[in-house]
Order: structure tokens, then C-alpha cells, then sequence
């Protein structure tokens, strides 16, 4: 993609992202984000600010490789059996189109469960992703998942929303 992307071609991206999530393709997710790209989860409401506030996650390409090595590994017990997810998203809405600086925002609802054995976590709430065009494709400078109730006490979140 050379050319601006259109609001269907941010949209897929979005679509495709969650999709690799779900088949477990943490390498071609990774592969998603720009080398300075994060992946973020605030602690509260209208966080602004990831880095003078606590958050839930606030995870550059070495902590996300860290967690995806972390996920594959063979000692890694609460992965045996491996975690599955499962991303229901209502249709992405591109919310932003900075096009001099080629910067895309879209913002999505979602509900989002993840099961191991005869566990099961739901969650809900909404991811934005800021999206650039780097080297003629889309990339992830920041997806930031909002959780509906971010301010309450989770148990070990496996995988990623």
C-alpha cells in the first residue's frame, strides 16, 4: 500500500489484527508494530498518560517478545494446556485521519474471552489503534485496549486483547 489507505483498509487492518490474535500468530502480531510501537492497558478511566500513572500493561517490542517467548516456552506451565481467545468486535470506526503525517486512529468496541480448560474470562471494552503507513504498509504505533471495569482485580491476563 503506497497510496493513502482508505477507511475499508484501516478497517481490515483491524479486522485481520484480532484475527492473527485468535489463531495464535503472536509472531505476525508482533510483526504488526512499528520498532517503537506499544501496547498499552490503562488502570483508570481517561488515562492520558501511560508513563506517570500506573497502568495495567504498558509494553514496547521487548516486553511483548518477552511475553510472547514466555507463552511458547516449555516450562511455562500455566500454558499447558495453551490458552485460547476469542475477539467479538463491533464494526472498527475510523475516528482520526492525519493525512501530512500519515497517522490513522480507529476505535473499536469489543468483547473479548479468553478460556483455558474449564476457565473462562470474559471482557469488554474498547481498543484504539493508532495506525501508520511505514514502508508502503499499515503498522501499529499504539493499540490501547480500555477495559470497561479497569479498575478491578484481575487474575493473569495469558494472552492479548
Amino acid at each position: 500500500m503506497s497510496t493513502t489507505p482508505t477507511d475499508q483498509q484501516l478497517i481490515d487492518f483491524v479486522l485481520d489484527e484480532a484475527e492473527l490474535l485468535d489463531a495464535l500468530r503472536f509472531d505476525d502480531w508482533l510483526a504488526l508494530f512499528t520498532a517503537e510501537g506499544h501496547y498499552w492497558m490503562p488502570l483508570a478511566h481517561g488515562q492520558t498518560d501511560p508513563r506517570l500513572h500506573a497502568s495495567l500493561l504498558y509494553e514496547d517490542q521487548l516486553l511483548l517478545q518477552v511475553r510472547v517467548e514466555r507463552l511458547r516456552g516449555a516450562r511455562t506451565f500455566s500454558q499447558q494446556p495453551v490458552s485460547r481467545c476469542h475477539h467479538l468486535l463491533q464494526v472498527p470506526r475510523v475516528t482520526a485521519r492525519d493525512e501530512a503525517a500519515g497517522v490513522y486512529t480507529c476505535r473499536t468496541a469489543f468483547h473479548y474471552t479468553e478460556t483455558r480448560r474449564n476457565e473462562q474470562t470474559l471482557y469488554a471494552g474498547w481498543a484504539t489503534h493508532t495506525l501508520v503507513l511505514q514502508d508502503g504498509a499499515l503498522r501499529m504505533r499504539l493499540k490501547r485496549v480500555d477495559l470497561v471495569n479497569c479498575d478491578a482485580a484481575f487474575g493473569n491476563m495469558q494472552l492479548f486483547m
